[in-house]
């Protein structure tokens, strides 16, 4: 799941202070510009991928154009993809219970198969990731 969203950048005594106008609770900060992108695409996605996670409704994003801002701050879109997001911080081992012919068990065990690492393989193959 790929999205972009405006982040209202503000810049302060030390960094900019970062918010998402469009998401509920979404803020951030950073030392310098470079670091506030960074950590505004965590943000997001940890936000977006809570949202997901609990099905709750994604507002659309608005344009940047439609949004107030004062002297001191300026409008960046922001980018990210909570598939990559999941990736790198949701990797804990879910055990799952599964059925297959005694048969195949068998001629699969007995080519040293490891299922777990097959069943990951498989299942990333059949949702295109």
């Amino acid at each position: 799941m790929k999205y972009a969203y405006p982040a209202v950048f503000t810049k302060e005594e030390k960094g900019y202070s970062v918010f998402f106008p469009d998401l509920e609770s979404c803020y951030t900060c950073g030392d310098d510009l470079q670091d506030s992108i960074m950590m505004a695409e965590d943000v997001l996605a940890l936000t977006l991928y809570h949202y997901e996670k609990e099905n709750k409704e994604i507002p659309a994003p608005s344009a940047s154009t439609d949004l107030e801002i004062q002297g001191n701050e300026f409008v960046n879109y922001i980018a990210c993809d909570t598939i990559e997001y999941r990736k790198r911080n949701s990797n804990k081992a879910v055990k799952k219970t599964l059925s297959i012919p005694e048969w195949l068990d068998a001629e699969a065990t007995s080519h040293g198969v490891n299922f777990s690492a097959i069943l990951q393989q498989a299942l990333k193959e059949h949702l295109g990731l």
